[in-house]
């Protein structure tokens, strides 16, 4: 599966729930379980690597989230 790169945009740490917005300037949602490390938290801003998953509602969500330097 291919990995695409952005930066987190927004993550609220209580709800659980974030955005991505790739280098081609899409943005997709993402819940804490799909941070790979199994940490379910990552800073705002952080550069990360990550594939899309097909959402429950339709639409492609971030999964495998990796923070990279």
């Amino acid at each position: 599966m291919e990995m695409l790169t952005g930066q987190v945009v927004a993550f609220d740490e209580h709800r659980g729930l974030g955005e991505i917005r790739a280098a081609t300037g899409e943005r997709f949602p993402f819940h804490c379980t799909a941070i790979a490390d199994g940490t379910r938290t990552i800073a705002s801003d952080a550069r990360v690597e990550f594939s899309l998953v097909p959402g429950p509602v339709g639409a492609f969500e971030a999964g495998r989230i990796r923070a990279v330097a």
